[in-house]
């Protein structure tokens, strides 16, 4: 099958952990997204899906260089939504919270909504429709 070999057991991807430049800054952005796009809080800075996978947040180190667009690392994190509405829904959801949202678009067929936390960091919320591919 597509992307299985012989011997090597498929690993699930199990947590991602963000530093942020400050906890008390970012922290309501993702108190109010993660349980939109189907998290639960644990406890302080760490989130759950239910099903093993956990979002951990911790204070990044003083002097380091804020996130780049377009720069090395990571650039964004994309959930996929059931439906458009739900799209629309966490755009209201967000806008609603105080956070500046931009508008919906159209990418060839899938409604995207693209937010940043204070720092930058770029999630992604995508309904495609059947038979889309998810990435390119």
């Amino acid at each position: 099958t597509l992307g299985s070999r012989p011997g090597i057991a498929r690993m699930k991807l199990d947590h991602i952990t963000l530093l942020v430049s400050s906890l008390e800054r970012c922290m309501p952005y993702y108190e109010h997204l993660l349980p939109l796009v189907g998290f639960t809080k644990m406890r302080n800075h760490v989130w759950t899906d239910g099903d093993g996978f956990f979002f951990q947040f911790l204070q990044a180190k003083a002097d380091t260089a804020p996130y780049e667009r377009y720069g090395a690392g990571m650039n964004h994190l994309g959930f996929g939504a059931t439906t458009p509405e739900q799209v629309l829904s966490i755009r209201h959801a967000m806008q609603s919270a105080g956070f500046e949202v931009p508008e919906i678009q159209n990418l060839g067929g899938a409604t995207a909504l693209f937010t940043k936390d204070a720092d930058g960091v770029r999630f992604e919320i995508t309904y495609y429709p059947p038979g889309m591919a998810v990435v390119d």
